[in-house]
Order: structure tokens, then sequence, then C-alpha cells
């Protein structure tokens, strides 16, 4: 398992990873991780390795975009002083432009990997290890609009994965592997936000992701 004994994990995001998470950072105790992935991956970790210390921050932050990610980057990632980083950011940046396509703080694909690069090239060299996870649409038609442009996002994470030796989790195909045999009605009412199966289905790519032992 590539997580070592002692280390401080940030898992950082929109309403998918935040879930109800304490403010203002969101720790294990009193339930303060909410009631997402970000609790299912902390859970499985402490259940596996009792004898290891595990500390795991959740700093969702439900609507959030990478723009907000930037905004808030100094005090919700840089002053909390992480080894290791997570971050699943984009379902927002491209559901704005489908629910509210004449805002103006629209967030298109290059915005997203400037600003993407912005907030990594600052925390980077800090780390021991960097987790960087798609945004995703649970949608089985893969010629849908709105999962066609999440995948060009997701196709920008993975290159930034690439950049900056971070490991990758492609959430979409996780999820992809549920659609071969059910309805996205079983994961999730707005094909977005996942119920305890879509949960567990995220936890599961994290961990696999950080090569826990099943």
């Amino acid at each position: 398992m590539l997580i070592a004994d002692g280390s401080k994990m940030l898992m950082i995001g929109d309403s998918v990873t935040d879930v109800g998470r304490a403010r203002p950072v969101g720790r294990k105790q009193h339930d303060g991780l909410g009631n997402g992935y970000v609790k299912f991956f902390d859970a499985m970790l402490t259940s596996r390795y009792p004898e290891r210390n595990f500390e795991i921050l959740n700093m969702g932050i439900s609507g959030n975009k990478v723009t907000d990610l930037e905004t808030r980057w100094q005090t919700d990632v840089l002053d909390l002083n992480p080894n290791w980083l997570s971050i699943m950011i984009g379902i927002n940046d491209v559901w704005r432009h489908y629910d509210s396509p004449c805002n103006d703080d629209l967030v298109d694909a290059h915005l997203y990997e400037k600003t993407y690069r912005t907030i990594l090239d600052q925390v980077r060299s800090q780390l021991d290890g960097l987790i960087l996870a798609t945004p995703y649409f649970i949608e089985a038609n893969r010629q849908d609009p709105m999962r066609i442009q999440m995948e060009s996002y997701g196709s920008i994470v993975k290159q930034l994965a690439a950049d900056f030796d971070a490991i990758f989790v492609d959430t979409q195909a996780a999820f992809d592997v549920f659609l071969e045999h059910k309805s996205s009605h079983y994961l999730a009412w707005d094909r977005i936000h996942p119920n305890g199966t879509g949960h567990t289905i995220l936890s599961n790519a994290f961990l696999r992701a950080v090569q826990y032992e099943f």
C-alpha cells in the first residue's frame, strides 16, 4: 500500500467529495468526513491496517469548480500541509455549461487546464503522493453531449497526472463497469450525485489506485 504510516491525506473537490463533511475542516472525529467516498476510503484503510495511523481530511465544498479551488487553495490546502493530496474536480465546470449556459463564470477547457496547473504547481513539491481523479457523468450513452464534454475534461486530468507524476483515477471508467449491467438510476437520480453504492464504487477506485490490499 502506497500511503505510509503517519501520512496526512487531504481530499478536496465539490459536492461529491463534501457530502456533509464538518466545517471548517472535515476530520474523522464525530463523523466529520461526511457520508461519501472519503468516509468509506478512511474506513477501509483503518479496518485493513489498524496498526497504522492515517489522518484523512475532507475539504470538499458543494458547487465548487476548479476556479473555486484556486481561490481557497492557500487556506484549505497549503496551510493544512498534507503529504498526500487527492483532487476530484470538474463536474461543475462542465455541468454549468448545461444548467447555466448564460453565466459569465463558465470554465472552458482552456481555463480548466490553466487553473488546474497553477494550483498543482503550488503544491506538488511538498507532497509524498498526489492523486488526480477525473470528473464523471453516470450515463451509459457515450454520445450524450455532457458525457462527451466530461470525458474531454477527464483527458486533461489524465495529462496533468502524467505531467505532475500523479496517480490517475479514471472514475468514469469505474462507473462504466457498473453501467454495463445496470442503469444509472441504481447509482444517482441526477447521474451526478451518487448514492451509497456509487460512493462505494468511487472509494474502491481510489483504494485500488493506492494499491490497497483487498
